[in-house]
């Protein structure tokens, strides 16, 4: 058979996927951990208030169930492990100086659970925000080496916490840089952008790249402090 016989029998290729079919998560349940500080706080009441069931980790129940009750949309406070327990997905938004310890601790309750961590290591002097590497090579990555039974991912580095919790403010608009090791992964923290009205998520490469994204941080709070602002960021042609 010659190779233009083999070339006319060959299978057609599968159609490329479509980057924007995304999976329907409205039935999943979102645990926050550090849901009672800002930036946890404002991501509970955005998903909550899309309509998504939502819980707010914090280390003493009590604190977690009173943010809860500010927050209302049905939002439920719980200790960290019974909210990692709880959830199908399940978001980091804790201090970077708590971060190691908080995920070491929780390591059975996150086995099987896709984890979304969005701690920015950052450090600040009397010249502002500067970005901190860690040893793993970003937060990310330190938490894909202490979890190694969860499904690691990373995205939402650069809200502003500010607007998150404004209830005025009926759009977020940004773009939500999600990065992963697996495409279900990240298509399914895609989808979960995009259920916060103005908010779209974009795949942003493998875990490996989540210290730039990390970093970029550093730089918006820079902007921000020139221009008295909460910028995002907007990526263009895609």
């Amino acid at each position: 058979m010659t190779s233009s016989d083999d070339a006319k029998t060959a299978p057609a290729k599968a159609p490329a996927k479509d980057p924007w079919d995304l999976p329907d998560v409205s039935g999943l349940v979102v645990g926050v951990l550090g849901g009672t500080g800002p930036q946890g706080k404002g991501l509970a009441y955005r998903f909550a208030k899309a309509g998504q069931k939502v819980i707010i980790g914090s280390r003493a129940a009590d604190r977690a169930r009173t943010a809860a009750d500010e927050l209302g949309h049905g939002v439920e406070g719980a200790d960290n492990a019974e909210c990692a327990r709880r959830s199908d997905v399940v978001i980091v938004a804790v201090p970077w100086e708590g971060h190691a310890a908080t995920l070491e601790a929780l390591r059975e309750e996150l086995a099987g659970k896709l984890v979304v961590d969005c701690v920015n290591p950052l450090g600040f002097d009397k010249k502002g925000a500067y970005a901190l590497k860690p040893e793993e090579g970003s937060a990310a990555e330190q938490a894909a080496a202490l979890l190694p039974d969860s499904r690691v991912t990373a995205a939402f580095h650069h809200l502003s916490a500010v607007l998150l919790q404004d209830p005025d403010v009926e759009e977020i608009d940004t773009d939500v840089m999600v990065l992963g090791e697996s495409r279900a992964d990240t298509d399914l923290v895609q989808a979960l952008a995009g259920r916060i009205p103005g908010m779209r998520g974009v795949f942003a490469g493998r875990l490996r790249n989540a210290h730039q994204v990390e970093a970029l941080v550093a730089n918006l709070i820079s902007v921000n402090r020139r221009y008295k602002a909460h910028a995002g960021l907007r990526v263009t042609d895609v």
